[in-house]
């Protein structure tokens, strides 16, 4: 008696049904297991299965950043806060964006493990953790970089009693954490919305494709409250903090100009000055990497709530995620080549490493002194 391969078509249709078995297997998700399919979006599943050697080749950048940041951040924390040069309440701040950067290297591991994988481990819990550790670091990230800028404005344009003592700046370091919790805390225990697996499914974020008001409406707060909020602080006190510089330049000039020399910018004061705009580049040049990070990242959650899906690609996805997490690990790096005292430690006490820089409090007293013999000669 003939096998019956099928229950209705007949045996003709067995190979068919292979083929058909095997695209389906093929297609992302297909190694979920079914009590854990409702993690996936039915937007991934009509995207062929990622090959492994991707995953590995995802694994392989994600353990290069892992080394870049925890040898960057690590040595920044390590500095800055041991350091007495370094102990300044400005500083906290820098202490604070290494700590989130940090953290934000925590998921690294994760994305690792699952590429092995080429699955989530742990599923939904697996997922719970990743976005927890992704929406702290990346918000708490974005709002120390305005928190920053609003040091950075407070000490160039009022240096004397514009300065934030110690307990000013923990009590703004606190901020800062208690305004990455509200979006980390309502997704993590499913009060509004939800961390769900995107890309090649080895990653998670909030879901921004579920087709309800409530997921529109919580990608928009989010969107406004992780982005568009530092955005404009941002923007706002960088604006502010260089209107202030090029008014205090063109004071120094007109002095300048009652005095009779070329420029005031030789004796202590304005050497700490021009020490101060150095730094305030530098939170400039973290900033600029904050918006080329974390763009992308907005643009494809909002693409994906209000716009055309269809350009959303696992790999499309996958390229802003690892664009915010390489950001993470270059912004020590920032603060070791353009920050004048972290430099100085840094030859003190990793030589190693060719740092090659003077130490600032002699070079400032050396050009006071410069300026005290000079100006007889000027005034002569």
């Amino acid at each position: 008696m003939a096998t019956n391969y099928t229950d209705d078509i007949g045996p003709m249709a067995y190979p068919l049904k292979m083929v058909s078995q095997e695209v389906v297997e093929h297609m992302l998700g297909w190694n979920i297991p079914e009590e854990h399919q409702g993690l996936v979006h039915e937007h991934w599943r009509n995207f062929p299965s990622v090959s492994k050697y991707a995953h590995f080749v995802l694994a392989l950048i994600y353990t290069c950043l892992i080394l870049a940041s925890l040898s960057g951040n690590g040595i920044v924390i390590w500095i800055f806060s041991t350091s007495k040069s370094l102990r300044s309440a400005s500083n906290m701040f820098v202490i604070n964006l290494a700590v989130f950067d940090m953290m934000m290297m925590l998921e690294m591991p994760l994305l690792v493990l699952n590429s092995f994988y080429q699955r989530l481990v742990g599923y939904q819990l697996g997922c719970d953790i990743y976005g927890v550790l992704g929406s702290l670091s990346g918000i708490g990230g974005a709002i120390t970089n305005a928190v920053i800028a609003y040091d950075r404005y407070k000490t160039i344009s009022s240096p004397l009693d514009g300065r934030l003592n110690r307990v000013q700046a923990s009590l703004l370091i606190l901020f800062t954490w208690l305004w990455a919790l509200p979006f980390t805390i309502l997704p993590a225990f499913r009060i509004w919305g939800r961390f769900v697996p995107e890309g090649f499914l080895t990653t998670c974020s909030f879901d921004y494709f579920t087709e309800d008001q409530d997921t529109k409406v919580f990608v928009m707060c989010i969107f406004t409250w992780s982005y568009c909020i530092p955005m404009l602080l941002i923007c706002y006190f960088y604006s502010k903090l260089f209107g202030a510089v090029r008014l205090h330049e063109r004071m120094l000039k007109e002095q300048a100009k009652k005095m009779n020399v070329k420029s005031l910018a030789a004796n202590k004061e304005d050497a700490g000055k021009s020490v101060e705009i150095r730094i305030a580049k530098v939170a400039f040049t973290i900033f600029f990497l904050f918006v080329c990070s974390w763009t992308p990242y907005a643009f494809v959650t909002m693409t994906g709530a209000f716009g055309d899906r269809s350009i959303l690609t696992p790999v499309a996805t996958m390229i802003p995620a690892v664009c915010a997490k390489i950001v993470s690990c270059i912004d020590p790096w920032v603060y070791a080549i353009n920050h004048p005292r972290y430099r100085a430690e840094l030859q003190k006490r990793l030589p190693w490493m060719g740092v090659r820089e003077a130490d600032p409090d002699s070079v400032s007293t050396s050009s006071g002194a410069t300026a005290q013999t000079q100006n007889p000669t000027a005034e002569a």
